[in-house]
């Protein structure tokens, strides 16, 4: 069993803001694409409808991504395996030839998705962290946070927040599937025959790369040009 992985919606126009439904799906079985795409996208169980908005970056120029904090916990090993881990997602999300790219800013530049590694284990609710989304939430394995317009359904801006808890052996998968999450497919599958095949499984952290499956979601919901 992985550690706990959540994402967060935040509807944002003005100052209203709303959080997300469940951050998984159960299902049984292979899926059809049209069922997964939706499950991953909208949280509809396969037949049902949808139990979120669908929501998209605007995609005519790349998302910009970079880590922000790094606390002392992750120092040395662990940090240089959190930033190689970042660079193979943005190569692997690229490579799937999406109408959407992702790339990778220096630090201190200005990012649409800001990632922190935090000494937390998840026992308590952050609090003072001068984070964007990060007080009053709980983070074990990883967590997204992501704003968006309530009327365009467009997102502003994204967090990845990262504990202590999640083992080095899985940064590659967590954070593959991070970023992924963050670009608007931010529900999890809860079914057996996903564990270890797509990053979107709830039970796993053993996949390190986009299955088939997971290429067509990401092209379904930015169709190449």
């Amino acid at each position: 069993m992985r550690p706990a992985f959540c994402g967060l919606v935040l509807a944002a126009l003005t100052a209203t803001a709303a959080t997300a439904a469940k951050d998984y799906v159960e299902s049984d079985g292979w899926l059809s694409d049209e069922d997964f795409y939706r499950l991953v996208a909208c949280a509809a169980p396969p037949g049902d409808r949808c139990g979120k908005p669908m929501l998209h970056w605007n995609a005519e120029r790349p998302v910009r991504v970079r880590i922000a904090s790094m606390d002392r916990a992750f120092l040395g090993g662990k940090t240089k395996r959190a930033e190689a881990a970042l660079a193979r997602a943005v190569k692997y999300i690229n490579a799937a030839g999406a109408g959407i790219r992702v790339e990778e800013v220096v630090p201190g530049a200005e990012a649409d998705i800001s990632i922190h590694f935090l000494d937390t284990d998840g026992s308590k609710p952050l609090a003072r962290t001068g984070i964007d989304g990060a007080d009053g939430t709980t983070v074990t394995g990883a967590r997204v946070i992501v704003w968006s317009r309530s009327d365009t359904k467009t997102i502003l801006r994204a967090t990845i927040l990262f504990g202590t808890r999640l083992h080095i052996q899985h940064y590659e998968s967590a954070m593959l599937e991070e970023v992924t999450q963050a670009l608007g497919l931010l529900t999890d599958i809860r079914n057996p025959v996903y564990e270890g095949v797509s990053i979107f499984s709830q039970d796993s952290n053993d996949t390190k790369q986009l299955s088939a499956q997971d290429v067509m979601a990401l092209r379904r919901h930015y169709p190449p040009e």
